[in-house]
């Protein structure tokens, strides 16, 4: 019998998500998700109902015929009535509102994604000519300003290790735990430094998964495409190291084989490894705010700079569009273009 894989296992749970936040929408979006599942992974459509959710609030709270009726009751044909006005007025309203007592903003990156929500909405029941107008593709996406992208420095990197290792900058409490997961936390920051796989696809990780003959592990990609990825010297010393604990330990039933465990003997989480990262990059820096998709980062500029290869480092991190490597490594490919200036001699000195 096939084994369950940590990602059928993500899917499940989300899918059961899915079927719970779809109740507090308009029954009308049940089509919508249906057409997209194909195409879409099932995170994307948990964000997307989060958004709709967010949405659909905001019309019966602010518009007197919303208000008459309960948001599960809302006819498809009220998409026809909302104006690109409306949709204005929403992105203005998600920029700060108050909601039960509590207060949330949305940043530029948070108003892109709720109006390409939005528009994803829109664009399919236009296309499948359900509705008679599109007024979200009439709102132009807010402007984004490019951030710096956030990594650790070379000699960062070594003292983050260094501090995993050793557990001397932690404070007393945190030592007490370090003590018991030391070796585990080390395995897994040298993996994530030293290959840029994802968070997700790290604690999805098996015993089995692990190959020392060659020196890869096979992950399951975004998506659920499987790869394998290559680690180096420093990466099989403290994977061996820390499956020569791992074989002593007995997981609770369902977790046997994963290869990354929590002190409660389960599979470790996405969030656990999260405070890991930032525990551990806080004895290092205070001014970066590191996370495991900033390892991921530091990987990649790392690789870059070695290789000069844009198409390998996409290749190794998993981009399936170039433009995404391009857009994240760009300041370096412009470092890369300036020092080419004095590389060819027109005239001998």
């Amino acid at each position: 019998m096939h084994e369950e894989t940590y990602h059928d296992m993500v899917n499940k749970r989300n899918q059961l998500k899915l079927r719970e936040l779809q109740k507090e929408l308009p029954s009308f979006c049940r089509e919508f998700f249906l057409g997209i599942e194909s195409q879409t992974q099932s995170r994307t459509r948990i964000a997307y109902a989060y958004d709709l959710g967010i949405f659909f609030q905001f019309l019966h709270d602010n518009n007197s015929y919303c208000a008459k009726m309960e948001i599960k009751d809302y006819p498809l044909s009220l998409l026809d009535c909302i104006t690109p006005t409306d949709i204005e007025e929403y992105l203005s309203y998600l920029r700060y509102y108050v909601k039960g007592g509590k207060e949330y903003t949305n940043d530029e990156r948070g108003l892109v994604r709720k109006l390409a929500s939005l528009k994803s909405f829109y664009n399919y029941f236009y296309r499948k000519e359900k509705i008679e107008k599109n007024p979200a593709a009439l709102v132009k996406l807010p402007k984004r300003h490019e951030k710096n992208i956030t990594r650790f420095d070379v000699d960062e990197v070594v003292k983050f290790l260094d501090s995993v290792e050793n557990g001397d900058r932690l404070s007393k409490r945190q030592q007490v735990y370090h003590e018991r997961t030391k070796v585990r936390d080390l395995a897994m920051m040298t993996l994530l430094l030293g290959t840029g796989i994802r968070v997700s696809e790290c604690v999805g990780l098996n015993l089995d998964d692990v190959d020392f003959e060659n020196n890869g592990i096979r992950i399951f990609r975004k998506g659920g495409s499987e790869s394998i990825v290559y680690f180096g010297d420093e990466v099989e010393t403290a994977l061996r190291n820390y499956i020569e604990e791992r074989t002593l330990i007995e997981a609770l039933p369902g977790h046997q084989n994963a290869l990354f465990l929590s002190m409660q003997k389960k599979r470790i989480g996405v969030r656990s490894v999260e405070n890991l990262v930032k525990k551990y990059a806080q004895t290092v820096t205070t001014l970066k705010n590191i996370t495991p998709h900033k390892l991921r980062s530091t990987y990649g500029t790392s690789l870059y700079r070695e290789t000069g290869d844009i198409y390998l480092v996409a290749d190794v991190l998993g981009h399936k569009d170039i433009n995404t490597t391009k857009k994240h490594y760009a300041a370096l490919e412009d470092e890369r273009r300036r020092s080419a200036a004095n590389k060819v001699k027109l005239r001998e000195d």
